[in-house]
């Protein structure tokens, strides 16, 4: 039987390129979105990839989610928290639900969902979870304190449920993207773009896929020697 994995954030960019990837290694893949209706359609009639609508940030909404997809489609055996949002200002600027509306999603959104399929996974000695984080939860980044901290804290939660997770067949595991060409990139003014672009050792932006080949790689049944780890893809730009 086909492994079932949660992509979090699963129907577009960096999402919809790992569900892809996880859909070609043979795996049944639910797809989580937030809100826009319309583009998750798209996407599932596109793909065939299943899609659920919920909400990260909300832990009641993350049980009730992983529920239905393990009542649909079957227990989840891989997980990938990719959902996130950015509320970028300088802290002079920034609010306080600008800080929290980023931690609640990008931050808690792991522990919700991890906290949704934990007991499963313990439960049938297995498990893959891979978990989001970027180079500038790394390096940190002018304007983000918020969208920093919540990355930063990603890689600390990845290294401690590694160690809670290993003798129970359970990995967890994190990646770290550099700069990649998403929407969400294409959003930075094109004078600024062309700076981080020439701070970049390949001389690019990443592609989704590159991230989702590494997700591809950490998801691997016989990856169990790997854990506790963040891979970082960026080009070069931050050697950590």
């Amino acid at each position: 039987m086909a492994r079932v994995a949660i992509v979090t954030g699963g129907t577009r960019g960096i999402g919809e390129a790992i569900s892809m990837a996880l859909k070609d290694m043979g795996m049944t893949v639910a797809a989580t979105y937030a809100g826009n209706e319309e583009r998750a359609k798209a996407f599932s009639d596109r793909t065939a990839i299943h899609t659920f609508k919920w909400d990260v940030s909300d832990f009641d909404a993350c049980q009730q989610g992983v529920r239905k997809v393990e009542e649909e489609l079957g227990a989840v055996d891989v997980l990938v928290n990719n959902a996130g949002i950015t509320r970028d200002t300088t802290m002079k600027r920034m609010d306080h639900a600008k800080w929290q509306e980023v931690m609640d999603t990008n931050l808690g959104g792991c522990f919700n969902m991890a906290k949704a399929v934990w007991d499963g996974m313990t439960g049938r000695g297995y498990g893959r979870i891979v978990n989001i984080g970027s180079i500038n939860g790394q390096a940190g980044q002018y304007g983000q304190v918020n969208y920093a901290a919540a990355k930063s804290g990603i890689h600390g939660f990845t290294k401690a449920l590694a160690q809670e997770g290993a003798r129970s067949g359970i990995t967890v595991n994190a990646i770290a993207p550099g700069y990649i060409d998403t929407d969400m990139v294409a959003a930075v003014p094109e004078e600024v773009l062309a700076k981080i672009v020439a701070r970049i050792p390949v001389n690019r932006l990443g592609r989704a896929d590159e991230i989702a080949r590494g997700v591809s790689f950490l998801v691997d049944e016989n990856g169990g020697f790997i854990t506790g780890s963040t891979l970082s893809i960026n080009g070069g730009q931050h050697m950590y």
